[in-house]
């Protein structure tokens, strides 16, 4: 899924599909995407919005293709509980973790996991569907109210010879109990939320706040054909006309968007999202954030590769998912370095005078199994390993850089073969080999580090980053994402002058800055933002606006309250987590309704007991009413349940300080600490 941490820990949900990348390259894309069609388009058949099909329906003309994609991963990333899907054995094999035994069987040709429920008890579940195919794979249980949930035990679906064949445990070294956020029964681990917009097609969440339950429907069970070509039944009416994506853009940013709503490390904002519509209309992305990727842009948390891709020249030079990937099998185009050699030359780069490795490797410690001379994937695609079992490639095509081992500890990709070297002997050797100039060029890690640490000079390494055109949208973005923590003219004056940039991760990096700024100044500078192309950037500073009661004319309030009234249709669209809940109750408090508000926070609570945020923001409410005592409590219940969050222990030791009751609040903050 989109993310690997939920609020303090790793979080793997669902099973991984091996391919990073949802390849769609030279093919056409069609959508029910609306808006004015360049000159460009191909013409569009008027009438009906274009349906979901089903993927079945493309395989009576596009037969190659279909047989293709049948054997992929997409077409088996979610599937019905069978003999012919279910890779784990429901043999009665038992898996002990934490103090419970669950066992794996089969009972009236049905697949079942007896393991601690909701309440802590065994009890016999149901494996309603399979999730995934390779490295491993999760079972699906249904409880009460339409809830898929996804088993913290997987089954490893590798070979024998590499450790597979056996039941594991997601999270091998903590205690995950029924009390805890992450165990399988809980909203960290639900499938209708968290899973489905990727692994099926088509989805519709359907919950209803009112019963709390869901009602998910999808027209393909898996990812199929029409998650990258969007809705069939425009084509099925016309099959020679071609369909391409929205109004105006080029095959190649159509491409990379599509697979990014899948393969990026991003927060979903709305529903319904259909091949070759705006990412931001429906996905608010991640910058090079602390925590998910190193300084230097390596992947660190579990970040997929859309990230990482746009770091790279490559992406940079208009290649395309696509390029390396065929898009229907989801393998590689070619095998080992001729994927590479596709563009980059065999005969100056696969030669030991581009990588300088030749049989004296022979005699260099490296890892067990590691013989010859290294793949190009080797040194620029250093692997990391998620849901315990699962290796991805990083795909920002990094040079190894072992300088910045020494400077700012970012690993390299040297150390993973040469396990008896350090990173001073290994930029040694790339500086005898490339002289300085090259192996040691300026890095947009360095920047970034000391941004993250507030080293002397950081602010005007970070001002010369966001300044660079040259550097990738995501690097300035992320230089903006820290400046913003810096006080000072200077800085904010850059990140207001980014708030038309043409690139919407700097756009929206630079608008998130301008939270908490004067009413008089948001009104000033966001309005215009009112009208920005994308959806996500509209909700986000109509937010700003609201929640400062910011001074606007006519004109400007009639434009927020359409762009208000789109953002709370999104958010009640899907009330089943604290966040939408907590977003809703933001925008009631803005209009004044603080009654409505107070009762958004605690259904925010109800939702996720876990979700900081909502006590955070009902104690202050309650704060602000003059209940400072009732505001205490809601902190406290909070602390039961969350002992570990930071943001509770900083709010009840400011609570503890209104009251006068210093020396307990200081034990607050020390433990905040």
């Amino acid at each position: 899924m989109w993310f690997d941490e939920l609020r303090r820990r790793a979080l793997p949900i669902a099973a991984v599909l091996v391919v990073a990348l949802l390849a769609a390259a030279g093919l056409w894309l069609w959508s029910s995407t609306s808006g004015e069609r360049s000159a460009a388009d191909p013409p569009r058949i008027a009438g009906a919005p274009a349906r979901f099909v089903g993927s079945t329906r493309c395989a009576d003309c596009h037969v190659t293709e279909y047989q293709a994609w049948r054997g992929s991963q997409h077409a088996r990333a979610m599937q019905h509980a069978s003999a012919a899907s279910v890779l784990g054995r429901f043999d009665g094999a038992e898996f002990r973790y934490g103090g419970v035994t669950s066992r794996f069987f089969m009972r009236g040709g049905k697949f079942f996991a007896r393991t601690d429920g909701p309440d802590g008890r065994l009890a016999d579940f149901e494996v309603k569907y399979t999730f995934g195919v390779e490295p491993l794979q999760q079972y699906l249980v249904e409880l009460p109210g339409g809830r898929l949930q996804a088993l913290t035990i997987a089954w490893d679906a590798r070979p024998r010879g590499e450790g597979g064949q056996r039941w594991f445990h997601l999270y091998p070294g903590e205690r995950i109990d029924f009390r805890d956020e992450l165990h399988w029964t809980r909203p960290a681990q639900n499938w209708n939320f968290v899973c489905a917009d990727c692994h099926s097609t088509g989805i519709r969440r359907n919950f209803d706040a009112a019963t709390d339950t869901w009602s998910t429907q999808w027209t393909d069970i898996a990812v199929g054909c029409e998650a990258c070509h969007g809705p069939g039944s425009r084509h099925l009416a016309a099959p020679g006309e071609p369909y391409r994506i929205g109004s105006g853009k080029d095959r190649s940013a159509a491409e990379m968007e599509t697979c990014a709503a899948c393969h990026a490390r991003r927060a979903q904002i709305d529903e319904g999202a259909v091949a070759g519509d705006p990412l931001f209309d429906h996905y608010l992305p991640s910058a090079l954030s602390s925590g998910l990727y190193h300084a230097d842009g390596q992947q660190l948390g579990e970040v997929f590769v859309w990230g990482s891709f746009l770091q790279s020249r490559k992406y940079l030079a208009g290649v395309t998912c696509g390029a390396c990937h065929e898009p229907h099998t989801q393998q590689l185009k070619l095998p080992g370095n001729a994927v590479c050699t596709q563009c980059h030359v065999a005969e100056r780069f696969d030669t030991p005078a581009h990588h300088h490795h030749g049989e004296v490797l022979g005699t260099v410690m490296r890892p067990p199994g590691a013989t010859g001379v290294p793949r190009c994937v080797d040194c620029h695609m250093r692997e990391a390993t998620y849901m315990v079992v699962d290796r991805r490639r990083d795909h920002g095509f990094h040079v190894p850089r072992p300088d910045l081992t020494l400077k700012i500890g970012t690993p390299n990709a040297c150390a993973d073969c040469h396990v008896g070297r350090d990173a001073r002997w290994a930029a040694d050797t790339l500086r005898a080999w490339h002289g300085t100039d090259r192996a040691e060029s300026a890095h947009f890690g360095e920047a970034l580090h000391a941004g993250r640490l507030g080293t002397p000079g950081a602010v005007s390494a970070l001002l010369g980053l966001l300044a660079d055109d040259g550097q990738p949208g995501i690097v300035r973005a992320s230089a903006i994402e820290l400046l913003a923590g810096y006080p000072g003219e200077i800085g904010a004056a850059a990140i207001r002058g980014s708030l038309a940039d043409p690139d919407p991760l700097v756009r929206h990096q630079a608008l998130l800055a301008q939270q908490g700024a004067p009413a008089a100044r948001l009104a000033a500078l966001l309005p215009p933002m009112l009208d920005d192309p994308l959806r996500a950037i509209r909700h986000q500073a109509a937010q700003q606006l609201a929640l400062a009661r910011a001074p606007l004319d006519d004109i400007q309030r009639q434009r927020l309250q359409v762009v208000l009234a789109d953002h709370e249709r999104a958010l009640r669209h899907d009330l089943s987590r604290g966040e939408a809940w907590l977003s809703l109750g933001n925008l009631e408090l803005a209009r004044g309704d603080s009654q409505a508000a107070e009762a958004s926070f605690r259904r925010a609570i109800s939702a996720d007991p876990f979700f900081a945020a909502g006590y955070v923001n009902l104690a202050d409410l309650l704060r602000g009413s003059g209940r400072e005592t009732a505001a205490e409590s809601v902190l406290r219940e909070g602390l039961q349940r969350n002992p570990r969050a930071t943001a509770l222990r900083e709010s009840l030791g400011l609570a503890l300080v209104r009251q006068g009751r210093k020396p307990e609040a200081l034990r607050e903050f020390a433990a905040a600490h």
